[in-house]
C-alpha cells in the first residue's frame, strides 16, 4: 500500500522517507452454524418454535372443530285442516308474520250452514231430553198407583176366595149332610106311617079300630110322605146350592188368578220406568252428541281462518285465491328467526371428551364472525342411521367409514345480538372440550 502526501517546501525537511510497512489482513468471518451469531439466532428460533408449538397444542388440544354444520330452527309447515275454496291469501312470500295472524281465508259458507244445522239439532235434542225427563216421574207415579191398586184388588179377591171356600165347605159338608139326614129321617117316618096305615086298614074294615084312628094313621102317612118329599126337595136344593157355591168358589179362584195377573202386569209396568229412564238417558246422550257436533261445526268454521302459530317469516307459499284445497294440504311455511340453533355433524372420533354444557364457538359464513354458545345435546344415533335409507352393512361389501353424529349447539342470545341467523346457513363449529 502506498500513500502519497503532498508537502510544502517548508516541510520537506521534516518528511520521512516512505517505508513499506507490513499491513495486517482481516480474516473472513465463518459461515453457517459455525458463526456464533447464527448459533444464537438458531437457539432463539428453536425456543420460539417450541413455544409456538406448545401454545398451539395447548390451544387446539382441547378443541374439536367441523365445517359440516348449519343453522337449524323450528320450521312450521302451514296446512289446511278442512276442504274448501280459498277466498283470500293475506300474506306474500318472505313476509314477517305474528302468531295468531290470519294467513289464508277459506270460504266458510258451507260450514256456516252446517253450524246452524248443528244448533238446531242441539235445540231439538234438548227438547226431547226435557220431555223424556218429565215422562219418567209420571210413568213411575202411574206404575206405582197401578201396582197398589192391583195389590188391593188381589187382597180382595183372595178374601172373596176364602169366603167362597168356607161357604163351599159348609154347603158340601154341614148343609148337605143335614139335608140328607132329614131325608133319611123322613123316609123312616114315612115308612113307619105307611106301615101303620097298612096295619090299620084291615082293622078299620073289620071294625076293630075306629075310623078316627084310621084317619089319623092315614093323615100321618100323608104327612110323613109330604115331609119326605119336602126333605128330598131340600136335599136337592142343598145339592144344587153346593154346585152354586162351587161355581162361586171357582169364580173367586179365577178372580184371584186375574188379580195375580194384574199384579204381575203392574210389576211388569214398573220396568217401563227403567225403560223410560233409559230412554231419557239416551235423549240426554243425544244432547251431548248434538253439542259435540256443534263444537265440531264451530271448529270447522274457525278452521276457515288459517293463522300463523308462531312469529316468523312466511315463505314457500303454494296457495292462491280461488284454489280448491284438501284437508292436510300444505299452503306455506313459517320460519322463525328466533330460537334457532346449530346442528354440527362431528366425526365419531371427535366425541370422546364431548358432553352437554361445554362451551362452543360458531363462525357464520354470512357474517364472517364468531358467536358464543354451548353444547345442548348429542344425538342418540349417527346421521346415516337416521337417514331415509340407512345403510345395510350386513349385505354387500362392507367398507368402514368414519360416521358423523349430530351435536346440537345453542347460541347465547347476548352473543348473537341483532344478527339474523336463518335455518340452513353454513357455519364452522368448534367445541371446547376441556
Amino acid at each position: 500500500m502506498s500513500i502519497e502526501i503532498e508537502v510544502g517546501l517548508e516541510n520537506a525537511t521534516k518528511v520521512r522517507p516512505l517505508i513499506n510497512e507490513p499491513v495486517e489482513v482481516e480474516k473472513e468471518a465463518p459461515k453457517g452454524l459455525a458463526n456464533p451469531k447464527m448459533q444464537r439466532l438458531a437457539i432463539v428460533g428453536g425456543v420460539v418454535l417450541i413455544a409456538a408449538v406448545a401454545g398451539l397444542f395447548l390451544y387446539y388440544g382441547d378443541r374439536e372443530s367441523t365445517d359440516d354444520a348449519q343453522v337449524d330452527g323450528h320450521i312450521t309447515p302451514i296446512a289446511s285442516k278442512i276442504y274448501g275454496r280459498v277466498a283470500q291469501v293475506l300474506v306474500d312470500d318472505n313476509q314477517p308474520v305474528k302468531a295468531g295472524q290470519t294467513l289464508v281465508k277459506i270460504d266458510d259458507g258451507d260450514y256456516q250452514a252446517a253450524l246452524e244445522q248443528a244448533k238446531a239439532a242441539v235445540a231439538l235434542a234438548e227438547s226431547e231430553a226435557k220431555s223424556a225427563g218429565v215422562d219418567v216421574p209420571r210413568t213411575a207415579q202411574n206404575t206405582a198407583s197401578g201396582t197398589s191398586s192391583a195389590d188391593a184388588q188381589l187382597l180382595g179377591a183372595q178374601a172373596d176366595l176364602a169366603r167362597a171356600q168356607a161357604t163351599y165347605e159348609q154347603a158340601q159338608t154341614a148343609d148337605l149332610a143335614f139335608a140328607k139326614a132329614n131325608v133319611d129321617k123322613s123316609i123312616a117316618n114315612a115308612a113307619l106311617a105307611k106301615a101303620d096305615l097298612a096295619r090299620y086298614t084291615p082293622l078299620v074294615q073289620k071294625g076293630e079300630i075306629s075310623q078316627q084312628q084310621w084317619d089319623a094313621a092315614k093323615a100321618n102317612a100323608d104327612a110323613t110322605a109330604s115331609a119326605l118329599k119336602a126333605d128330598q126337595e131340600k136335599l136337592s136344593q142343598a145339592q144344587r146350592n153346593v154346585e152354586v157355591v162351587k161355581a162361586q168358589l171357582d169364580a173367586a179362584k179365577a178372580r184371584v188368578l186375574q188379580m195375580q195377573a194384574m199384579v204381575e202386569s203392574a210389576k211388569a209396568d214398573t220396568k217401563q220406568v227403567g225403560m223410560r229412564t233409559a230412554d231419557a238417558e239416551a235423549k240426554v246422550a243425544k244432547v251431548a252428541q248434538a253439542r259435540a257436533a256443534l263444537d265440531a261445526a264451530q271448529l270447522n268454521v274457525s278452521y276457515t281462518n288459517v293463522v300463523a302459530p308462531i312469529d316468523g317469516v312466511a315463505t314457500h307459499k303454494q296457495v292462491e285465491p280461488g284454489q280448491i284445497v284438501q284437508a292436510g294440504q300444505g299452503l306455506l311455511v313459517v320460519v322463525p328467526l328466533q330460537g334457532v340453533w346449530v346442528t354440527a355433524n362431528f366425526k365419531e372420533t371427535q366425541l370422546k371428551n364431548m358432553k352437554a354444557g361445554q362451551e362452543a364457538e360458531v363462525k357464520v359464513d354470512t357474517y364472517g364472525r364468531t358467536f358464543k354458545g354451548h353444547v345442548d345435546s348429542i344425538a342418540g344415533a349417527t346421521g346415516a342411521v337416521l337417514s331415509l335409507l340407512p345403510p345395510e352393512n350386513a349385505t354387500g361389501n362392507y367398507v368402514k367409514v368414519v360416521q358423523r353424529i349430530p351435536v346440537k349447539i345453542v347460541l347465547d342470545k347476548d352473543s348473537v345480538g341483532t344478527y339474523v341467523l336463518r335455518p340452513g346457513m353454513n357455519v364452522d363449529a368448534t367445541v371446547i372440550t376441556k
